[in-house]
């Protein structure tokens, strides 16, 4: 299959040479996504130029895969009818995307222009963005269990053009009741003649319109569907979700969970076309915060300033056993978030998690703690000529790091689905607040034991 790969360089030449006819062929035959992302790469001033050379039937799906600004951009410099032909083309779903992303002002003209759909727009509207009913798009194709699959084809055939997919069909009675679902391949294979009803699959995987979205887009995963019925309270069909959309929202979801874990503010700018301010706005809250939850680390370490006067060599060991806490922390409470996004663990699998990594956690325990042990005695002690790391000094370092890897990896597990439970995102329970936490810990251990084995 021949693919066309648009290069700047060439279609820029070509513009400016006004070989419009060719840069018009060119930009008919390529993708939308390669459109869009060379549109991100050219000069904003050829924008609205280049957009009008796309053929109509590209153009819509081009203008759905751009960036907000650059749509902002565009939407600027459309006249009210260029602004109506792309907004025709558009499938509703996206325009209702488009609409959520857009300032008041631009989000009236769209309205405006919007015609017959704008009805159905606002009703998307009122639908939460995180929810099913948010992401779905009310163009389907629908069937009657009274049709025969020549009469069904005869439908598809009809309605194929307006909608998002038709690879799968959904069987509605006059109330839009949902009563089955039924795919092409079925239809192909049966009989002209055939009655609908004995070929669809009543028992149909559905989402209701306020289902939160991630776990909406779980169910493709799951079930490896191409599309799935979006139902009310009273089971009536009103839209359905694709597959492209749930993966996006996926992706979506990854990226925030990120974020958040790095203690990051999420955002939606890719990161170059962000600005310094933006960034450093998404930064410094989370920066403040975590560097006033340090200073509990400060003030342990503080209270115990003239027991390290006694036994110096204790001061050396702290950043090993905080960075140690922090890390076996940050292993587990990672595997828990990812458990938690995927639905493969929740609140109610708590002891088995607990009971797993425990047992974990013992046996890095031990063996970090015995290699340490042997590590200080041949590096520290013998070769960095640390004579003052007596054999107390040495069992004191390893018991505290074996409880501290211990005790940080049942806080990395228990606190994402802790915050879980109470409604909070897990991936905010990530790292650095668990860091910040099994530092404190650590010294704790480390000056509690310090103190029953040493006498200080």
């Amino acid at each position: 299959m021949e693919q066309h790969v648009l290069n700047r360089t060439q279609m820029e030449e070509l513009f400016d040479t006004r070989q419009f006819a060719q840069l018009r062929q060119m930009l008919g035959q390529a993708e939308p996504a390669d459109i869009a992302d060379l549109f991100d790469r050219l000069p904003k001033g050829r924008y609205a130029a280049l957009f009008r050379l796309i053929p109509k039937d590209n153009a819509a799906a081009a203008f759905s895969e751009m960036s907000p600004d650059l749509q902002e951009h565009l939407i600027a410099s459309f006249s009210d009818a260029e602004l109506r032909g792309v907004l025709e083309e558009m499938y509703l779903d996206d325009t209702v995307d488009l609409i959520e992303e857009m300032p008041a002002n631009v989000v009236m003209r769209i309205l405006r222009n919007a015609g017959k759909d704008r009805e159905i727009i606002n009703e998307l509207l009122r639908y939460p963005k995180d929810s099913a009913g948010g992401m779905m798009t009310p163009e389907y194709v629908r069937l009657r269990q009274s049709m025969t699959v020549q009469q069904a084809f005869d439908a598809i055939r009809k309605e194929a053009l307006d909608k998002e997919t038709v690879y799968t069909c959904y069987v509605t009675d006059d109330n839009r009741m949902l009563e089955g679902v039924v795919d092409v391949k079925t239809l192909l294979l049966a009989d002209p003649q055939t009655e609908i009803r004995t070929v669809m699959d009543t028992d149909v995987v559905y989402l209701h319109t306020l289902d939160d979205r991630e776990e909406a887009s779980q169910l493709f995963e799951k079930y490896s569907f191409l599309a799935l019925p979006v139902v009310d309270n009273e089971q009536r069909l009103l839209g359905i979700v694709t597959f492209d959309d749930a993966m996006e929202v996926l992706q979506q979801e990854a990226e925030e969970d990120f974020a958040k874990m790095a203690a990051i503010t999420p955002t939606e700018e890719p990161y170059l076309k962000t600005s310094v301010f933006t960034i450093w706005k998404a930064r410094i809250p989370w920066l403040l915060i975590l560097m006033i939850s340090a200073t509990f680390t400060s003030a342990i370490i503080t209270s115990f300033e003239d027991a390290l006067k006694i036994f110096p060599p204790l001061i050396g060991f702290i950043p090993m056993l905080m960075d140690a806490g922090g890390n076996s922390g940050s292993q587990s409470s990672v595997t828990v978030i990812r458990g938690i996004s995927l639905g493969e663990i929740s609140w109610r699998d708590l002891p088995r998690i607990l009971w797993k990594e425990l047992r974990v956690a013992i046996l890095c325990g031990i063996a970090l703690s015995v290699l340490t042990f042997g590590k200080i005695l041949l590096v520290d002690r013998l070769l960095l000529g640390g004579s003052d790391i007596t054999l107390m000094i040495d069992l004191v370092i390893c018991l505290t790091l074996c409880l501290t890897v211990m005790s940080a990896k049942i806080i990395g597990c228990l606190l994402p689905l802790l915050a879980k439970k109470i409604g909070f995102d897990p991936a905010v329970m990530a790292s650095p607040f668990i860091t910040t936490l099994a530092d404190a810990i650590s010294l704790l251990l480390y000056f509690a034991l310090a103190g029953l084995l040493l006498g200080i």
